[in-house]
């Protein structure tokens, strides 16, 4: 249940830009309260939401109509006097692993085009350690003409969203906050206490804040960075990794991570803007990045030993069929940014495999705009085919439904990287 807001003598008045995984979200639970307005420049994306439709699936028709206080817009003259400026843009990479922060570049400068003396700008997406006081309030500045803490104030507050998690939404969530002064620290901090009823944390300092949600991802990074190493080992020794985990995981403090391929937006992507800042400080990392480079690697290794397998079963590598299922980059979520599943199916296409992959989950033409691939139907294993090897990239619930006995039956390999398919079923797993 909201809590007032004692600091305002009146309702504020909200603006959210970006409407992706982590805005819209946001902008729903805060438009149940107070005056909302959400803003992205894709005009179909705001068609869509108008009409009740979220094309990420985080949010339903009903819970957009519960918004009763939420309008979106694409038009900077109707965002003009809000009181809090929420900037939830995504934050990748660009081809060189380097930061790409055109998008918070840009959103920052709609921000300086709309606020008025006295608002409040803070921002969810995950950047470096200083990048919002260094890189966004300087654009704001510039296009604005206000002055950083006297005109206009700043915060931070790490989005914390996991995309296609029913259970851990945002409200359900504890929320980082800070401030670029003490007082604009408790507004920042009441605002999102108002909505999130598993409470905030209020961090010293916007840094800090930055800091904390970089090494969270950071940190997952070289854990399964490390388990994926172990699978590596343990493949050449004949040993299977799942039982050695399996094995591990009865002492109370091991820690139950998996190997797999490690993609999406936040953990395969993060740990460059820290390793990218602590270099231009004068520090090569050497844990972050080897993680980095371990995790990017295995896409190109499970390709490798599906075509061992292929090759041991007597099945001809060139021309070979390949079915591949899923290409998002997590399991039941519509999400397909930084899979590394294509990894697989480049690496597979390079050996001349023909490679087809079928995922109920995601937008066909998302799949064809990013990656060139046609989304096959979904196999029939009751029936003969015409597969040499079968991989499953991506745990869907859905999966659990295909008859991969009789694909077993057919000498078609099947490797699971998953862990979900019946282990006598497989011909190697991670």
């Amino acid at each position: 249940m909201k809590q007032s807001l004692d600091t305002y003598s009146v309702s504020p008045t909200l603006t959210v830009i970006g409407l992706g995984y982590v805005g819209l979200p946001l902008a729903a639970e805060f438009g149940k309260y107070f005056k909302t307005i959400g803003f992205d420049i894709n005009r179909r994306r705001l068609d869509e939401l108008r009409a009740g439709r979220d094309r990420t699936l985080e949010i339903d028709q009903d819970q957009l109509n519960a918004a009763e206080y939420l309008t979106f817009t694409d038009d900077i003259q109707d965002i003009k006097g809000a009181d809090f400026f929420i900037v939830t843009v995504p934050t990748p990479i660009d081809e060189h692993k380097r930061p790409d922060l055109s998008p918070l570049f840009r959103a920052s400068e709609i921000v300086g085009s709309a606020i008025q003396p006295g608002a409040i700008v803070v921002y969810e997406s995950t950047v470096y350690p200083g990048c919002t006081e260094e890189y966004c309030v300087p654009v704001i500045e510039r296009v604005s003409g206000l002055k950083f803490n006297r005109d206009f104030f700043c915060g931070y507050s790490p989005e914390r969203i996991n995309p296609g998690d029913k259970k851990h939404t945002l409200t359900h969530i504890r929320k980082i906050t800070a401030g670029s002064t003490p007082e604009t620290a408790k507004k920042v901090d009441d605002l999102y206490r108002s909505i999130i009823t598993a409470g905030t944390y209020k961090a010293p300092g916007i840094k800090v804040a930055e800091a904390a949600k970089v090494i969270e991802n950071c940190q997952r990074d070289i854990n399964i960075a490390f388990v994926n190493e172990l699978a590596c080992i343990f493949e050449r020794m004949g040993i299977d990794t799942q039982d050695v985990l399996e094995a591990a995981g009865t002492k109370w403090n091991f820690l139950p991570f998996r190997p797999g391929l490690v993609g999406g937006h936040c953990i395969g992507v993060d740990p460059y803007y820290l390793t990218y800042k602590a270099e231009s400080l004068g520090h090569h990392t050497q844990i972050i990045l080897a993680g980095r480079r371990l995790n990017d690697s295995m896409g190109t290794y499970v390709a490798d030993r599906v075509i061992k397998l292929m090759i041991h079963k007597g099945h001809r590598v060139r021309n070979s069929k390949v079915l591949i299922l899923g290409i998002t980059f997590k399991e039941n979520c519509p999400d397909i940014r930084n899979s590394r599943v294509i990894d697989i199916v480049r690496e597979l296409q390079d050996f001349g495999c023909k490679v087809s992959v079928h995922d109920p989950w995601a937008d066909a033409d998302e799949v064809r705009r990013a990656y060139g691939l046609t989304l096959a139907p979904c196999p029939n294993g009751k029936q003969k085919n015409s597969m040499d090897a079968v991989i499953l990239a991506v745990a869907h619930d859905c999966f659990r439904n295909i008859d991969f006995a009789n694909f077993n039956k057919q000498n078609v390999v099947i490797f699971d990287i998953k862990n979900q398919i019946k282990r006598e079923l497989v011909d190697d797993r991670l």
